[in-house]
């Protein structure tokens, strides 16, 4: 499919005259490298700037709204739902020159940066300084700080230290309109008018454009310890965690992988398994040296009496590296039984994995699917990977058909159609499952006084438009 060709040459020369002529192209190889994020769809805007300053973006913004031209904001493109995509063509803006670390304060314990600071390289940073940045998702060495706040991203750390917005102080925006806005305060305590810096984190792109952020840090931990309990039953797994809690122990990670996802790294584990394993946790502490170590102990003995077949703690670095090399070779494992996954990152309350469990491995059955299911347990965010040949059309439409109906599951468990992912255009089609008539209207209403000609990121969440989204090129 050709480029939608919304910018005409005199905006194009203009555009040019904001950002530079080093910063901007409309070169075919240029609009390919932006056309598609982690998703794995692919819209190929009409032009792709890359401007230095919050000044620029808001001259953009302008020159979008007069011309009537959709503007995407793009971190890094690892977002899942396709919430950096230009699926009506447009201009797309990136972050990758915003990307300077401005200030460490470590006696008040923030950090001032702009979007395109990739979150790795700021947790090392302020890690120089004894802080800590706990926001750790999966994507961390590549993903961008504006746009984990823009997706409000997670990672396994947010059972004991919470997601990206529980860290977000202050922001500087770009409006949809071009107005910079200035969110938030220095101070831990705030309550000066609405809050709209938590209107912006998690608004995927559609209300605003995060060009700066002050981060509240926290003290870099002592000591981390780790390891890894198998057993026989998910139930049991459940329980176990619920134990954990209710023993007044918040681990920084307890991450959950069911039978499925066992079988899929066995190989890369250095372990031996029980034949029997059909779910397994691993779990990591932090914080003071005894403590840890008291605590290590405790949930070690939790796991025993709850029934695990197997329990081995880290004795060193090496050996907890070791432990996280089943979770992360997961996906490489996972496409080698099937080329395409299609990963929902449902949430249930903490008790109801069980049940969620049980209900993917019967949508599994019915729609004659393989399913693996792994995540964070602690909050209760678990990925469902439903595993896809794309050339079989047949499967392909069946994995669709299961996707609504592990939305209804979660729904019906009191639980969310994304615990960290966001929706974007992937989840769109679904959300009236969770949210109500009066839910969306209220979310339309906002982003209507904010982006009155809908400039900014559209046909993303509520704004969904099957006939523009259908337009995707190969």
């Amino acid at each position: 499919m050709e480029p939608s060709a919304k910018l005409d040459r005199k905006n194009r020369t203009r555009i040019r005259q904001i950002v530079g002529p080093d910063h901007c192209s409309d070169s075919s190889e240029d609009l390919f490298l932006y056309a598609y994020d982690a998703l794995n769809r692919r819209y190929l805007p009409d032009m792709v700037v890359h401007p230095g300053s919050a000044r620029e973006i808001s001259e953009l913004l302008k020159l979008a709204n007069e011309a009537r031209f959709p503007v995407v904001p793009r971190g890094a493109g690892t977002g899942l739902t396709g919430g950096s995509l230009a699926v009506d063509g447009g201009l797309v803006v990136t972050t990758r020159r915003l990307d300077r670390i401005l200030d460490i304060d470590r006696d008040n314990m923030t950090v001032w940066c702009e979007a395109g600071v990739v979150n790795g390289d700021l947790q090392a940073e302020v890690e120089k300084e004894g802080l800590f940045f706990p926001p750790d998702p999966a994507s961390m060495k590549f993903s961008t700080i504006g746009g984990n706040a823009a997706e409000n991203a997670g990672g396994p750390r947010a059972v004991k230290y919470g997601v990206t917005r529980d860290y977000v102080m202050a922001l500087e925006v770009v409006l949809p309109t071009g107005e910079i806005l200035h969110t938030g305060s220095s101070a831990i305590k705030s309550v000066t008018g609405y809050d709209l810096t938590r209107l912006m984190v998690g608004s995927e792109g559609t209300l605003g454009f995060i060009t700066r952020l002050l981060l509240r840090l926290v003290p870099k931990p002592e000591t981390v310890r780790a390891m890894l309990t198998v057993f026989p039953e998910t139930r049991m797994a459940s329980n176990t965690v619920a134990r954990i809690m209710s023993s007044r122990i918040v681990p920084s990670t307890l991450e959950f992988m069911d039978r499925s996802a066992i079988d899929c790294v066995k190989n890369y584990l250095d372990i031996e398994l029980p034949d029997d394993a059909a779910a397994l946790l691993l779990i990591e502490v932090d914080g003071r040296a005894t403590s840890v170590t008291e605590q290590m102990a405790t949930i070690q003995s939790i796991c025993r009496e709850v029934g695990a077949n197997l329990v081995r703690a880290a004795d060193s670095e090496e050996e907890r590296e070791s432990l996280w090399t089943a979770r992360r070779s997961l996906s490489p494992a996972i496409m080698k039984i099937r080329p395409l996954k299609i990963n929902e990152d449902v949430a249930v309350p903490r008790m109801k994995i069980p049940e969620l469990i049980e209900g993917v491995e019967e949508i599994a059955r019915c729609r004659d699917l393989i399913i693996v299911n792994f995540g964070h347990a602690g909050d209760g965010n678990v990925h469902v990977n439903l595993l896809v040949d794309p050339e079989d059309r047949d499967e392909v439409a069946r994995a669709h058909s299961a996707v609504e109906d592990l939305f209804r599951l979660v729904v019906s468990l009191g639980g969310s159609l994304s615990g960290e992912h966001g929706i974007g255009i992937a989840k769109a089609p679904y959300l009236a499952i969770e949210l109500d008539e009066t839910m969306i209207s209220v979310m339309r209403r906002i982003k209507g006084a904010l982006d009155p000609n809908n400039i900014l990121n559209p046909h993303k969440t509520f704004d969904f438009d099957p006939s523009v989204t259908s337009r995707e090129f190969r």
